[in-house]
């Protein structure tokens, strides 16, 4: 191969760059020294042995008498002597003996030590090869250049040094020998010495010697990491680059972990990812570099840093063979690899008039096909059916995220029909991602921030698209939608992450429309910042990945398998880079993504085909609705309230209130429209009886509804029901509500609908209410009422507008009145002395003064009753024309005066004395309510019914 002659050259050329090796604290296999032998005893002297002789000898000379036997004593020292010299000379052989074994094991073991340092030795140059083992030609034919290695490009070769060993040898003793192999087995020389390449190496030496280790370093870094994984940051000839660096093809990419190769004072950019700096002796050493290679000799050097002080034989690399090899490099990459730097981008409109005819085509909606961009320089073209039937993307903020979306659909729009596919766009980071597309016809719809209602509504329409589908389908007797002329749909989502961390309930929808989609012909294309938003039952079922820049690998590998996006530059001129992945794919492929404009969007907007596609996701309820457009599109009898909003059946209908209904209970807080809905009823009613808000004028219309009961087609509203009853004393308000419930029973089919209206439920309007089921909630002050009110947990919304309201479980916008409320309600006539004989009944002096100047007003004589009891009691009445004023006291004593009075002439009964009523007429029933301090009187005709008459005069404030 044609590296195989410069990994030659460089071989001879001088010392090698011994790269990194594995871990230094791996395990083996243990190795066993044989233990040392024993010491040997030293044998005793053979006392026994030594004393039988003598002892013979004794006993001969004793039997026999004859000295010449005592020379066998002799014999006993003898032996003594020959068994010593024997025992050593024994003990000697054995100890050779012990000692050669010894010998044989050290070597076996020794031997076995060398060659598993051999093993482990290629093993580790194998994992972390320098320049020249990368560029050998394997024993198994393996090319290493570019091969994808767990940890390769990670780690970076720094020189050839000793390390710790995995090989382990035990036993041997105390033994020195034995202890100097186990020490010798424990270190690996000769080893790759690594360091992480992250860390930033900083080379200091003579200029020729250190730009040598520079050029090797790179180089090793250049060969591990294709052009896609690794680009070199801008190369500055000032500051000492050289002209291999240039012809580098990484030098030229736009993606990957960022090398910066920096000259002598010269500062590492802010985007660099590895830093490899040249440093002059004494000269402090850059920021970013924690690693330092300081030359001693023209081969080695000195590593410091990360608590490591090692000499080294470091690798060097001369300009020549740096600049063939990059030559080398340059030539693999644009023959055998991704092109080193993206094409710049290219027009979609380019791409898409010079596109075969058949593309987008041919098998009409059963492909889903538009070009995306180049790869190669060559279009490169998705087709959402075949390569889907769901996308996921993911990327950081400005790595052209939304600008690939708005080029794919205005690309599908533009080879599709509007009877092929349609769109429903969702962004969800500001609401601006897709205006530009808003009024292309075959979007149906775009939809930006949601509050909890409307991720409801979300909810609702989608699944209601999906049941309409799988209907269609049936009814077709097809599997799925290639079976019937329905349209495709694709739903987009920009920053989906945003969309489910608001809303986590949608992501069970997202997830079941993964799941059967395909089938049903709904599309998914999912957008967000990182991979990790989508579940792992989502991602099942997208099997079309794009990944633009990522900041954590670990979003990489869960989107594409590989680290390959977290490698992507973020300089502006790599945004729009995409990294695409179908399931087909073995590796994900670089692509450029195509630029739209608006004026191809405005082409493609005039020049699409089809129908007007249905509309899967109705848009908002109006603002405003006036009551004749509610009107015309009612299709049945009855009051007209609003529109109502049924996402879950795709459709709007009118809100009514049918006949046979006995009314409406309306509540909300102030401002939320209850009062216009009452009169949009009423605009629409032959008859109409509004019980006014004042208290006095409500008393007398319920008294009217209860004596002359309302015919059919009439309509009661009570508006502020609460507050109005609020406003009467207790026995009048529960009289009053009593009148109320009357009339309430006596609605319904046949008769008259009453609709009330509230603020909230209290004790006697819940009571009330009950009578009248149907509700009306409008805006609530707080998410107790609305519950309270009868209203579900999943329908409350603390931000619903005037006029907005939930009737039934729907959202409806209520039709506003043609007019403003009418004027209801009747004054109080005054009280008119003249020509009458008038009992009048007052306790407090200005109720006095105020029955005194009405009488003097009107000409007539006004006494008091002690006057007129005396001439009472002389058988003479007042003449006509008179009033007599007393308190109840005075009254009760001028009791016959009293009687005679009331039986033929006026009783005027001061409001403020309710008390006296009761007690001078005997009357229980309560007379009608008058305001207090205000003027207010009854007035009793020759014994008739109380009536409520103003005696005008001086007021108390």
């Amino acid at each position: 191969m044609v590296f195989s002659a410069l990994a030659l050259a460089l071989d001879r050329a001088g010392p090698s760059d011994d790269g990194p090796g594995p871990p230094d604290d791996g395990s083996g296999d243990a190795l066993r020294l044989p233990e040392p032998p024993a010491r040997l005893r030293r044998s005793g002297i053979p006392l026994v042995a030594s004393a039988i002789p003598v002892l013979a000898a004794g006993g001969l000379w004793l039997t026999t008498g004859t000295a010449t036997m005592l020379w066998f004593a002799a014999l006993g020292p003898l032996i003594a002597l020959g068994s010593i010299a024997d025992a050593a000379r024994t003990a000697r052989r054995d100890r050779r003996r012990v000692e050669q074994d010894g010998a044989r094991a050290r070597r076996r073991v020794r031997a076995a030590v060398d060659a598993q340092h051999d093993a482990e030795r290629r093993a580790r140059w194998q994992r972390h090869p320098d320049v020249l083992r990368l560029l050998r030609e394997r024993e198994t034919g393996q090319d290493e250049v570019w091969r994808p290695v767990a940890g390769r490009g990670d780690e970076l070769v720094v020189g050839t040094g000793a390390g710790r060993s995995a090989v382990r040898v035990g036993g041997g003793g105390d033994d020195a020998d034995a202890a100097a192999l186990r020490g010798a087995a424990a270190v690996l020389e000769d080893a790759p010495r690594t360091v992480p390449a992250a860390d930033g190496i900083a080379v200091i030496g003579p200029d020729a010697p250190a730009r040598a280790v520079v050029r090797a370093l790179v180089l090793q870094l250049c060969l591990c990491l294709p052009p896609d994984r690794l680009r070199i940051a801008d190369v500055d000839d000032d500051a000492g680059g050289e002209a291999w660096l240039r012809a580098l093809p990484h030098a030229s990419s736009r993606t990957g972990r960022v090398l910066a190769v920096c000259a002598p004072a010269q500062a590492p950019p802010q985007d660099a990812d590895i830093v490899i700096a040249r440093v002059r002796p004494g000269d402090p050493v850059p920021p970013r570099c924690g690693v330092v290679l300081t030359m001693t000799r023209l081969d080695r050097a000195r590593l410091a840093g990360d608590g490591r002080d090692e000499d080294l034989r470091v690798e060097a690399v001369g300009a020549a063979q740096a600049m063939q090899l990059a030559r080398l490099l340059a030539t693999r990459a644009a023959d055998t690899y991704v092109p080193a730097a993206p094409a710049a981008p290219v027009a979609l409109a380019d791409l898409l008039d010079g596109q075969p005819p058949d593309v987008g085509a041919g098998k009409g909606a059963a492909r889903l096909a538009a070009p995306l961009g180049t790869d190669h320089g060559r279009p490169f073209v998705l087709d959402l059916i075949a390569d889907g039937p769901h996308a996921v993307i993911a990327g950081v903020t400005g790595s052209g995220k939304s600008a690939l979306l708005t080029t794919w659909i205005t690309a599908l729009c533009a080879r599709c029909s509007t009877a092929q596919v349609s769109f429903l766009l969702a962004d969800f980071k500001g609401g601006t991602a897709f205006d530009a597309l808003a009024g292309m016809p075959h979007v149906t719809g775009v939809i930006t921030d949601l509050d909890a209602g409307g991720a409801r509504r979300a909810l609702q329409s989608l699944r209601a698209e999906l049941r309409r589908r799988e209907s269609e389908i049936v009814g077709a007797g097809a599997h799925d939608i290639d079976g019937t002329g329905m349209p495709r749909l694709i739903v987009v989502v920009d920053e989906y992450a945003a969309l489910t961390a608001s809303h986590p309930e949608l992501v069970d929808l997202f997830t079941d429309i993964a799941a059967r989609g395909r089938a049903l012909g709904v599309h998914l294309i999912l957008g967000t910042q990182r991979a990790g938003a989508f579940r792992e039952s989502l991602l099942a079922n997208c099997p079309l990945r794009i990944g633009l820049r990522l900041t954590d690998p670990a979003d990489s590998r869960v989107l594409l398998g590989t680290e390959d996006a977290w490698h992507l530059s973020g300089a502006p001129e790599a945004r729009g880079i995409a990294l695409v992945r179908r399931a087909a794919d073995a590796a994900p492929r670089t692509v450029r993504i195509a630029l739209s404009s608006a004026e191809l969007i405005a082409r493609t907007t005039a020049s699409a085909t089809g129908p007007a596609p249905r509309r899967p996701w109705l848009p908002p309820l109006p603002e405003h609705l006036d009551l004749a457009d509610a009107l015309v599109a009612a299709d049945q009898d009855g009051f007209v309230l609003g529109i109502a909003d049924e996402p879950e059946q795709q459709r709007r209908r009118v809100a009514m209130l049918a006949p046979a209904e006995r009314g409406l209970c309306v509540l909300g807080g102030a401002g939320s429209g209850r009062t216009s809905l009452l009169a949009t009823v009423a605009a629409q009613a032959r008859h109409s009886v509004w019980v006014p808000p004042h208290p006095e004028q409500a008393w007398d219309v319920m008294a009217d509804l209860v004596d002359s009961p309302p015919r059919s087609g009439t309509v009661v509203l009570v508006d502020d029901l609460d507050a109005l009853l609020a406003r009467y004393p207790a026995d009048y308000g529960q009289a009053l509500a009593e009148r109320l419930e009357n009339v309430i029973h006596a609605a319904g089919p046949g008769g008259a609908q009453v609709v009330l209206a509230a603020q909230r439920l209290t004790g006697t309007v819940t009571r009330l209410a009950d009578l009248v089921p149907r509700r009306v909630l409008l805006a609530p002050s707080s998410r107790a009422e609305f519950l309270a009110a009868g209203g579900a947990a999943a329908d409350f919304s603390g931000r619903l507008p005037a006029g907005r309201a939930v009737i039934d479980g729907a959202l409806v916008q209520l039709a506003l009145p043609p007019g403003p409320r009418p004027h209801v309600g009747r004054g109080v006539p005054g009280w008119d002395p003249r020509d009458r004989v008038t009992a009048a009944v007052t306790r407090s002096g200005d109720a006095r003064a105020r029955v005194h100047a009405v009488a003097s007003r009107a000409g007539v004589e006004a006494v008091s009753v002690a006057d007129v009891l005396a001439r009472f009691d002389r058988g003479e009445l007042p003449a006509v024309g008179t009033v007599v004023v007393g308190d109840g006291e005075q009254w009760q004593h001028a009791w016959r005066l009293w009687q005679a009075l009331r039986a033929v002439h006026d009783v005027l009964i001061d409001a403020d004395s309710a008390a006296d009523y009761r007690l001078l007429t005997g009357d229980r029933a309560l007379p009608p309510y008058c305001l207090t301090w205000r003027g207010r009187a009854w007035l009793i005709r020759a014994g008739g019914t109380p009536a409520r008459v103003c005696v005008a005069g001086a007021t108390r404030r």
